[in-house]
């Protein structure tokens, strides 16, 4: 049973910063590309960040990067994500999913945890 459970969000100021963590379990988490993704309020699931199995190589969309890093522990089985220098747009519900920016989407819903908030309030 894949299992993927997300957790460290919170309510933080506008600049503030927050690291978000995900274990995964029930595959071989090693062996997958890993992203995160968001909900914003009202919107669809957008592709933030993704990291290559081994994590040499990272990749983010133009409205993170450079601001958010993504990185893996395999031995943890673990996904996290660096968010500095938080802005109120990021406000959103955060998840861990298998894949990359172009396959993310191929996996279904049970990929993706409950997720964790993310509230960036004054």
């Amino acid at each position: 049973q894949i299992q993927l459970i997300e957790s460290g969000g919170a309510l933080v100021q506008p600049g503030g910063s927050l690291r978000l963590s995900c274990v995964a379990s029930g595959f071989t988490f090693k062996n997958f590309a890993m992203s995160w993704v968001r909900q914003a309020p009202g919107k669809k699931l957008e592709w933030i960040a993704g990291i290559i199995n081994g994590g040499s190589y990272q990749s983010y969309a133009d409205s993170v990067k450079g601001r958010f890093t993504i990185s893996r522990d395999d031995a943890k089985n673990s996904l996290y994500l660096q968010l500095n220098s938080l802005k109120t747009e990021d406000t959103a519900m955060y998840y861990c999913t298998a894949g990359l920016e172009g396959s993310w989407n191929s996996y279904s819903p049970e990929w993706r945890g409950k997720g964790t908030l993310v509230t960036v309030s004054s």
